[in-house]
């Protein structure tokens, strides 16, 4: 399994940056996948997961309306739209194999065990 990223930089608040992350060895068609972030001291924070079998869909809250996911399961690749960037969206953003569980009626992600290596974001203020 081998996942890529790209898209990352540097933007000002306000700002738009669109992420991709293409995909070997694991099929979108069949497995939900999802984009994490990192800020150094800080643990892994669950962004955005996507599942193309079942439609479902999960943001965190500090992200839901800001943020959108896609997948093209033709091109094996997941992307973000990350809109009205701010300043606390600085960090690594990795794209991840994940999967989808049931908390009490609501619908989260968990990340599996395959990672891509990341890309920095970093937005000005």
């Amino acid at each position: 399994v081998q996942l890529v990223e790209s898209g990352g930089g540097l933007v000002q608040a306000g700002g738009s940056l669109r992420l991709s992350c293409e995909a070997s060895g694991y099929s979108l068609e069949k497995y939900a996948i999802g984009w994490f972030r990192q800020v150094p001291g800080k643990e892994r924070e669950g962004v955005s997961c996507i599942s193309s079998t079942d439609g479902n869909i999960y943001y965190a809250d500090s992200v839901l309306g800001r943020f959108t996911i896609s997948s093209n399961v033709a091109k094996n690749t997941v992307y973000l739209q990350m809109n009205s960037l701010k300043p606390e969206d600085t960090a690594v953003y990795y794209c991840a194999a994940a999967f989808f569980y049931s908390d009490s009626g609501t619908m989260r992600c968990h990340h599996n065990d395959y990672w891509g290596r990341g890309t920095q974001v970093t937005v000005s203020s």
